[in-house]
This record gives C-alpha cells, structure tokens and sequence, in this order.
C-alpha cells in the first residue's frame, strides 16, 4: 500500500513489503493474514519444520519464528508512534535472533498459537488507533517511519516470507 504512504513515513527498504499489502485496511490485512498464517503452516508437513534449503540458511521453524519476531517489533513500534512517543528506537539483528529463538523445538501447533496470540494482539492495537495515531511518525533504525507504515509491514513481511518457503523449502 505504498500508494496510501506519504514521502517520509517509511525507509525505502521496507517498500518490498509494503507494496505486498493488497488492502488499504490494515486491520483487514492482518485479520486475512492471520487465517492465511494457520492454513500455511497446517500444510507444512512437520518433517519440513527442520528443513534448511542450504548449508548456513534458516530452518521454516526458525523463518516462521522470525515472521512472529517480527510481528512484536513491529507492533511495538507502531504502539510507540502513535503514543507520540519520539524516542529513537533503536534496529535489531534479525540474524542475532535466531540461534536464541529455539525455533526448531517447536511443533506446527505452538508455532501457530505463538503466532495467532502476537497477531490478536496486533489487530486490537491497530483497531484502537485513530486516523491520526496511524500517521504519526517516530524513528526506528535511523529512519522515519508512521504507525500505518509499520501495519503494512507487518502484513507484507508474512507475505514474503511465506513466498521465500514456497520457492526455496517446500
């Protein structure tokens, strides 16, 4: 939903992701997103969870973890902007993340209920914000970004990433 964005609310990095949000309606995207997320990892047979498609790569248990990583960090700083809140906050180191995660002991069953629980929690944040709390801008990683920004982000980085299973694991 770049076209929703202004000039300023988001780091072009992050322009990948957010174009692969189809709906103005970020609580929409994220309610879809969270029922694609279930019927995704139901498909998964559970030997793949383990499965790395090279020597050195994430495992699908540990991209699925980094998607509910994800989800946290993203909400948060979206909490943080529309509280007006102009602290910088600081990046993080996705790869740092995931030796610690203890993604690859997990079943497709705690996976998902981690993830349904940060999602539930995302729907409601982005339900309790006003128009002007999504466009709201505060730094994170060294750059400008608004509340509605990071919703999109979060819609499209599960997107992503379930195309990076697709194409490279299953």
């Amino acid at each position: 939903m770049v076209s929703q964005l202004k000039e300023g609310e988001f780091n072009l990095y992050y322009e990948t992701y957010i174009a692969k949000a189809e709906s103005p309606d970020i609580v929409k995207g994220l309610e879809n997103g969270q029922k694609e997320f279930v019927d995704f990892v139901q498909s998964i047979p559970e030997e793949k969870l383990t499965h790395a498609y090279a020597e050195g790569k994430w495992t699908v248990a540990e991209v699925l973890q980094h998607v509910i990583d994800g989800e946290r960090i993203f909400a948060y700083r979206a909490l943080r902007f529309a509280r007006n809140d102009k602290t910088p906050i600081m990046g993080f180191e996705q790869d740092d993340y995931v030796p610690y995660s203890n993604a690859n002991n997990y079943s497709k069953e705690e996976l998902i209920s981690d993830f349904q629980s940060a999602r539930s929690n995302s729907i409601s944040l982005f339900k309790s914000f006003t128009g002007e709390m999504l466009t709201r801008i505060g730094e994170a990683s060294g750059s400008p970004m608004s509340s509605r920004a990071a919703g999109y982000i979060l819609i499209g980085h599960q997107k992503h990433h379930f195309e990076v299973i697709k194409e490279r694991y299953l």
